[in-house]
């Protein structure tokens, strides 16, 4: 059963944010969750099991509960309540506070440059230096840096990826990856597809990241590097298969619309365009809080996030054919260069 919590409960579970993440940090710690989560678990079993005792165990359960992350299935035998987590609630722990968490990589981001200050930032008397932050990246190591920060949360796109990768490859030999970081997909994406070679098209600072990489891939000369600027020249050509991977979402809509139409322009006929973002929805909305709150500060970035329909219909438009949703932990869009377009 899903219940909606009252804006007042809401904001008493945030104003008591950190007492909150304690709470899920000590229970992945002590390995309650893999108990909780194929329940249901007996409170006397759990409470003998990890050696605590029964009554503050129930009342350190109650807050995972208010959090909404528990079932309790009372009784009257203290002992015998029983509890079940949501499914995923390990994973969702681990991604949220476990040693590499995003959420821990964003912290290091200068956030409390407007903490407290967010009336005057909203009036633009305070912002972002190019110094705390500045977009796009203005010098080789704020490239280099922000590239090793977005491979952290690319765990939904190698989910999808290699989920439809069958779909995707099949027959495909040349993939350029566009903004493609320091070529962690790309790697993940050879790893399933051992006809395809695949290039990272990036600015030059990004190049030693993807050497990196392929080092550590194994893939050889299979995962290569283009260099370059896609708002100072055209996409290179040659490829059957090109992808935006979070990098349409950075920018305003006719940016967007002008990369789409690049990436046209380069293929070859009959090739397909990949996009994946975070397609707007509650959930993605929330687990992009802290970038939403963060870019306040910026005027450079735009960080919209766009409901995917925002691309199925401009990909229609800029004539693409077979456009398609897939369904994955971030939806992937796939659009295909007509065969005998030129």
């Amino acid at each position: 059963m899903t219940v909606t919590l009252s804006p007042r409960a809401l904001m008493s579970l945030l104003a008591n944010g950190p007492k909150a993440m304690d709470v899920l940090e000590t229970a992945l710690g002590m390995g309650l969750l893999d108990a909780l989560e194929p329940g249901p678990a007996r409170l006397g079993d759990l409470a003998t099991r990890f050696g605590v005792l029964p009554p503050r165990l129930y009342k350190f359960l109650d807050c995972l509960e208010s959090l909404g992350f528990v079932e309790r299935y009372a009784c009257d035998d203290l002992a015998a309540t029983a509890y079940r987590a949501v499914p995923g609630l390990r994973d969702a722990v681990v991604a949220v506070v476990g040693p590499d968490a995003q959420e821990r990589d964003r912290d290091r981001y200068p956030w409390r440059v407007l903490h407290g200050r967010l009336a005057e930032t909203l009036r633009g008397e305070v912002s972002m230096s190019d110094d705390d932050f500045a977009w796009p990246p203005r010098t080789d190591e704020q490239t280099a840096a922000f590239e090793r920060s977005m491979a952290v949360g690319l765990g939904p796109v190698v989910e999808a990826v290699h989920r439809h990768a069958r779909a995707l490859w099949a027959g495909r030999r040349r993939l350029l990856d566009v903004g493609g970081g320091d070529g962690t997909l790309a790697a993940r994406v050879l790893d399933d597809a051992p006809d395809l070679r695949a290039d990272v098209y990036n600015l030059p600072a990004v190049a030693p990241l993807v050497a990196d990489t392929r080092a550590r891939s194994g893939h050889g000369d299979r995962l290569g590097f283009v260099p370059g600027d896609f708002f100072a020249a055209p996409l290179p050509t040659g490829y059957d298969a090109l992808s935006f991977v979070r990098v349409l979402h950075d920018w305003p809509d006719d940016v967007a619309r002008g990369l789409v139409e690049r990436a046209y322009a380069a293929l070859a006929p009959g090739g397909m365009l990949l996009i994946c973002e975070e397609f707007r929805t509650p959930d993605r909305l929330a687990m992009q809080f802290f970038w939403s709150y963060f870019l306040i500060g910026v005027d450079s970035s735009v960080s919209r996030l766009r409901e995917v329909e925002f691309y199925t219909a401009l990909l229609a438009k800029v004539g693409f054919e077979r456009v398609a949703v897939l369904p994955g932990a971030w939806e992937l869009v796939v659009a295909h260069k007509p065969a005998d377009a030129r």
